[in-house]
């Protein structure tokens, strides 16, 4: 196999899918060596199969307004591969889902799944729909639209949607009670439930804290540790907030936060006070960060993101390529000396080129932020047993998964000199677990 020819082949089917291909180009280029070294791979043609989705599913979500003003939104599921168990992965709801981000996700979901050691296979969904200014009963409206086409492609032993950007706690519960409706069947089939119908300990946390967990396990192998560290933070909800608490509480000052119109710098650092405010702020009121600013008297800058500011620590907490080649050589310039992405591909091939030679720690997020989907694997597992363990039994799982992750990035990425190629290790060490489970199954 040759990945260039492979990815020129690719372009050509999918032109207008961009952030599809940057995802397979990744992939495809830190496995090429392991690959060539299985010729029975080549021969079921292996590499195309991983590559284009096993089934998509497109449909039309009619929904009504607060003013009887009707709208109309897509809705998509993405199927990507079943080889090692059911389709699992979030819903994004936000203005800019189309197929090419969610099939990008969908791969990328697939190898992260294969990570996490648990049996989940890789899936992705969502829509074009916008919650923020949305009233309640307008997203109830919306999720119950939406649910009323998806229910009949998803199922606990099928596909197993959870969250991810646009949809928490409230869309999910929506979700569920749909599906529960039109298909008379209260099942595990969707994750980030609530604690009162099947939810599970941590899954809020649960990405924030893994990407910490990970990132602790990256610096022990330079002998560092996290206290004292200043760290900086993009986004400002689910996945970044629980980012900032799991790095302030061991130490580590935290002086950034952001959303897509600006960020803000706080040189004294995240307390508990200010971060229970900011969560308040984006999870109840839905506001924005400059508020956060004004009421803190902060240092808020606008249209910008948070790299230039000088930090030990970087963790992109917010979406695809929001770190780019010249943002990533200011980090370097400042003296960061670690990466872990708690984000989906918050990095640009350029930025990772950067990070990676200028031998900076980089944790790539289909390692570092496999923390949510494990979470929602273990939530899945209590639901099939009908039983609930304590948040001290999930995260001891949890943290346990996050150091399996680093071993398996370290056996399969390190280097002649010692060094970890992160981005290699987590690729190939997800792609033989999901490559010899297709090898096993035949031609299907």
């Amino acid at each position: 196999m040759k990945a260039s020819e492979v990815i020129a082949n690719l372009e050509k089917r999918f032109p207008n899918e961009p952030e599809y291909i940057q995802a397979v180009s990744v992939v495809l280029n830190s496995i090429e060596e392991e690959y060539n070294k299985h010729p029975e791979f080549e021969k079921a043609n292996l590499i195309e199969r991983l590559c284009i989705p096993e089934r998509i599913y497109q449909f039309r979500v009619t929904w009504q307004d607060d003013n009887h003003v009707i709208h109309t939104n897509m809705g998509y599921r993405i199927q990507h591969s079943n080889a090692i168990g059911p389709y699992k992965g979030g819903l994004r709801f936000h203005p800019s889902v189309n197929l090419s981000i969610l099939k990008f996700l969908a791969f990328e979901q697939t190898f992260k799944n294969s990570l996490t050691t648990l049996p989940m296979g890789g899936a992705k969904g969502g829509s074009d729909f916008d919650p923020a200014g949305k009233s309640d009963p307008e997203i109830m409206r919306f999720c119950q639209q939406f649910m009323s086409e998806l229910y009949q492609y998803i199922g606990a032993d099928v596909d197993v949607p959870a969250g991810d950007i646009g949809v928490g706690g409230r869309e999910i519960g929506y979700l569920y009670g749909m599906y529960k409706k039109v298909t008379h069947a209260y099942t595990g089939v969707l994750t980030g439930k609530g604690l009162s119908f099947g939810g599970s300990l941590i899954r809020p946390e649960a990405t924030g804290y893994g990407n910490i967990y990970f990132l602790q396990e990256m610096l022990a192998t330079k002998g560092i540790d996290i206290e004292g560290k200043t760290i900086v933070v993009s986004g400002s909800g689910n996945v970044a907030q629980y980012t900032i608490q799991k790095a302030m509480r061991l130490g580590a000052k935290v002086v950034t936060c952001s959303d897509h119109n600006g960020y803000v710098y706080d040189p004294e650092g995240f307390t508990e006070e200010k971060l229970a405010y900011l969560m308040e702020l984006k999870n109840v009121r839905h506001g924005r960060v400059k508020e956060y600013a004004e009421h803190f008297g902060l240092k808020y800058v606008a249209g910008a993101r948070p790299w230039g500011e000088k930090c030990d620590i970087a963790l992109p907490s917010a979406t695809q390529n929001e770190i780019n080649e010249e943002e990533a050589k200011t980090l370097v310039k400042n003296g960061c000396i670690a990466v872990s992405e708690g984000a989906n591909m918050p990095s640009t091939p350029g930025a990772i080129k950067v990070f990676q030679e200028s031998g900076l720690l980089y944790a790539p997020g289909k390692a570092s932020n496999a923390g949510g989907v494990s979470v929602s694997g273990l939530e899945m597992a209590q639901n099939s047993v009908r039983y609930s363990w304590s948040a001290e039994e999930v995260d001891n799982k949890l943290h346990d998964i996050m150091r399996q992750i680093h071993a398996s990035c370290v056996k399969y990425g390190k280097n002649p000199d010692g060094s970890i190629n992160y981005v290699k290790g987590a690729n190939v060490a997800g792609f033989m677990k999901v490559a010899e489970a297709m090898m096993a199954q035949g031609v299907v």
